[in-house]
C-alpha cells in the first residue's frame, strides 16, 4: 500500500506579496525561492505568469532551475481558469511546467462577483477549457482552486473536482479564502472531498479568525485519512492578505511536535527545518515587516524564560518548559552586529568599498571589468530592493550575474491604441497639467 505524506506549498511569493501596502521586489523573491529550495520545500507558487510585469523574474528563476540551483522545489504559477490566460502564460514564461487554475465555486462569489452573468455550469466549462489549454502546452502538474471553497456547497466542489480530474487536473486546492472554516469543520468536509474524489488535496486557510494553522493541519490530517497526499500552503511568517496565510514553520512543527500529529503522519522527508530560522529572517528583513516577538519558533520570545519558576525548571531540564529545541530551528550561533565601520552596497557605491565588501565575502574577481560589472549589477539591485544588500543577495549577484540582470529587468507594457493613442499622438499639442 502507497505511503501518503504532507507536503509543503509555500505561496509567499504569489498570495504572500499581495499583502496590502507591502510587496518583494524580484531580487527579493527569487532569494526565497532559493531558501526555500535549501529548505527541501516541495513546491513555491512563484508568480503570476499571465502578468507582464513578472516575464522576466518568471523566465530567470526557471533558468535557475536548468542549472540546478533550485533543484527540491517546484516553481508552479497562479493563473485565472481561463484558456486566455492559459496560453498567455505559457507564452510569458514558456519553461513552465506546474500551473494551478483557479475559480470562485461559491453562490457567494458567483453571485456577488459575476453578478448572474456566470453559472455554476458556465464556471466548470472555463475550467475544464483551462485544463484542456495546459495540457496542450504540456504542463507537468496541473492544479485546480476552488476559491472560496468553504463557503461552496460540497456537493458542487465534488463534481468539480472529478469533472477536473477526468479532463486531466491532478490536485485540488480548498480555499478559505476567508478564513471561515473552523478545524473539525475543515476535517469533515476535505475527508469527504477527498474521499469522493481521489484527488490529492491542498489546504489554503487564511487567518481571518485566528485558525489558519488550525485549519490547514486538520485538512491535512483529513486527506491522509481518506488515502490521499495532503499538500498544505503556507507562507514564511504568516504574510498574506488580510490577517494572513498559515505560517510555514507553525504548520511544519505542528505535523512534527503536536499530541496528535508527532510519528503518527508522514512529513515530506526532503524537509530541513534547521533552515527556518534564516528563511524566518530574510523575509522579515525583505518585506520590511519585524517578526513578532511572540511568534512560533522564530519570534524573539520563543525561547526566552524570565519568571523564576519557568527560568529554573529550563535550566534544568530544557523539556520543561521547551517542546522542541532552537538547534532545530537553525538557532543558537551569536549573531554579530557591526558597532564601528561599516560599508555596505548601494546606488552610489564605489570600487574600493565594494571590493571590501566582497573580500569579506571571500569572493574575489579575476579582473577589473569583472569587478566593476558585478559593481554596477549591486547598483541596480539596491536600486531595484530600496535596502543594503544582503550577503545572499551579493552572493546571488556574483555566481548569477546574467540571471540577476534579468530578473531586475522590468519592461513596461505600454501599447497605447484607441483614445489614449490619439491623445499621445497629439501631444505637442497638449499644455502641461498640474501634477502636485
Amino acid at each position: 500500500m502507497q505511503e501518503n505524506f504532507i507536503k509543503f506549498v509555500d505561496v509567499t511569493n504569489r498570495d504572500g506579496v499581495q499583502t496590502s501596502r507591502l510587496g518583494l521586489a524580484k531580487l527579493q523573491k527569487t532569494i526565497i525561492n532559493i531558501m526555500l529550495n535549501d529548505m527541501g520545500i516541495n513546491q513555491s507558487e512563484f508568480g503570476f505568469p499571465a502578468t507582464e510585469h513578472e516575464k522576466n523574474y518568471l523566465n530567470g528563476n526557471l533558468m535557475l532551475v536548468d542549472r540546478g540551483a533550485i533543484n527540491k522545489t517546484k516553481l508552479s504559477g497562479w493563473m485565472r481558469a481561463l484558456a486566455s490566460d492559459v496560453k498567455k502564460s505559457f507564452e510569458n514564461v514558456p519553461k513552465l511546467q506546474y500551473v494551478n487554475l483557479s475559480q470562485s465555486t461559491s453562490d457567494q462569489m458567483i453571485n456577488g462577483k459575476y453578478q448572474g452573468k456566470k453559472t455554476k455550469d458556465d464556471i466548470l466549462k472555463q475550467t475544464l477549457e483551462a485544463i484542456n489549454m495546459a495540457i496542450e502546452y504540456n504542463a507537468k502538474m496541473i492544479g485546480i482552486n476552488a476559491e472560496d471553497a468553504s463557503r461552496s456547497d460540497l456537493d458542487y466542489l465534488i463534481k468539480y473536482a472529478n469533472e477536473c480530474k477526468r479532463y486531466g487536473a491532478v490536485r485540488f486546492r480548498y480555499c478559505d479564502t476567508l478564513g471561515y472554516d473552523d478545524p473539525k469543520t475543515a476535517y469533515d468536509r476535505i475527508f469527504t472531498l477527498a474521499k469522493e474524489t481521489q484527488m490529492d488535496i491542498e489546504m489554503h486557510f487564511h487567518n481571518d479568525l485566528g485558525m489558519a494553522v488550525a485549519c490547514s493541519v486538520m485538512g491535512a490530517r483529513a486527506a491522509i485519512d481518506a488515502g490521499v497526499n495532503a499538500w498544505i500552503n503556507t507562507a514564511i511568517n504568516g504574510m498574506g492578505e488580510r490577517a494572513g496565510n498559515a505560517d510555514l514553520v507553525s504548520c511544519i512543527l505542528a505535523i512534527l511536535k503536536s499530541s496528535g500529529f508527532e510519528g503518527k503522519y508522514k512529513i515530506d522527508p526532503q524537509i530541513d527545518i534547521t533552515k527556518a530560522w534564516k528563511l524566518a529572517k530574510y523575509t522579515a528583513y525583505a518585506f520590511g515587516v519585524p517578526i513578532p516577538m511572540n511568534q512560533v519558533a522564530v519570534g524573539d520570545n520563543a525561547f526566552a524564560h524570565e519568571s523564576g519558576i519557568h527560568a529554573d525548571g529550563a535550566l534544568k531540564d530544557r523539556r520543561n518548559y521547551e517542546l522542541y529545541d532552537y538547534e532545530e530551528l537553525g538557532r543558537g550561533e551569536p549573531e554579530i552586529i557591526e558597532t564601528g565601520r561599516m560599508i555596505t552596497i548601494g546606488e552610489y557605491a564605489g570600487i574600493k568599498g565594494f571590493r571590501n565588501v566582497y573580500e569579506n565575502l571571500e569572493l574575489e574577481f579575476e579582473d577589473e571589468d569583472e569587478a566593476r560589472n558585478i559593481l554596477e549589477l549591486a547598483r541596480y539591485a539596491n536600486v531595484h530592493t530600496q535596502k543594503p544588500l544582503t550577503d545572499s543577495e551579493l552572493k546571488f549577484i556574483y555566481f548569477y550575474p546574467n540571471i540577476a540582470a534579468r530578473i531586475m529587468t522590468v519592461e513596461p507594457y505600454y501599447m497605447p491604441i484607441g483614445a489614449l493613442k490619439g491623445r499621445m499622438e497629439r501631444l505637442e499639442e497638449i499644455q502641461a497639467h498640474r501634477i502636485v
